[in-house]
């Protein structure tokens, strides 16, 4: 389940990552209108949380280009400290589909996410599959040959990343991105989470589905690739 934030205020957008990220959401984030325009026209997301006030250009500008020329459908929950009734109208004239009041608790942002994540949805389930393996987006269960696998959020975040991008290649830049962002710690701690995953997605089955691929990064395929299996 990937979410993208646009928020100028640090201390709130840190907060909010953090809180996401344990969630098991894989989370984008971006500090100004334009920045959040563009990652929102060129990548997937399931949903995005949107300040009002923003740099550059505004969340309701923002909310109405997405509407309006990219005909972009991905729920929107806006943010701001503006709490009159004419704010709010203004910002479902925009198109967003949900409104939420600074100060907020962050256990109430989770709630209204799952709430028009449900709305948004309907019945219909989102499920990644890769031969045997299964990862379903909306309870967060992973499971190969029917067998329940339980996985850290950090395992999660890049397994749905390799189930989404597969078979193509990922690169080690992007795997760290979706865990860290733009700081990732010092070593190389990427490579004891693709060791776990490994540990649980392929060692306790006959066929492998991680690869690493020498120079480029790692895959997830069925059947036999070109790599390396480390």
């Amino acid at each position: 389940m990937r979410i993208l934030i646009v928020e100028d205020n640090r201390d709130i957008l840190a907060n909010m990552l953090e809180y996401l990220g344990m969630k098991g959401y894989i989370v984008d984030c971006a500090m100004d209108g334009l920045s959040g325009l563009h990652l929102a026209v060129t990548q997937r997301f399931d949903l995005i949380v949107l300040d009002l006030m923003l740099p550059g250009i505004d969340g309701l500008e923002l909310c109405r280009r997405l509407r309006e020329d990219g005909k972009n459908a991905v729920p929107i929950i806006m943010l701001t400290a503006r709490d009159t009734l004419d704010d709010r109208l203004q910002g479902f004239a925009s198109g967003a589909d949900d409104y939420l009041i600074k100060p907020f608790a962050l256990s109430e942002l989770n709630a209204r996410i799952e709430a028009v994540l449900r709305r948004s949805q309907g019945t219909v389930r989102r499920v990644l599959h890769v031969g045997d393996l299964r990862y379903d987006l909306d309870s967060l269960e992973v499971s190969r040959g029917g067998r329940l696998l339980k996985l850290t959020p950090a395992c999660r975040r890049l397994l749905e990343e390799l189930m989404l991008k597969s078979p193509a290649v990922v690169s080690r830049e992007r795997l760290e991105e979706i865990l860290w962002r733009d700081d990732p710690p010092e070593g190389d701690v990427l490579r004891s989470h693709i060791h776990q995953l490994r540990q649980i997605v392929d060692k306790p089955f006959p066929i492998q589905l991680l690869h690493t691929v020498p120079k480029l990064g790692l895959r997830l395929a069925d059947g036999s690739v070109k790599g390396e299996a480390k």
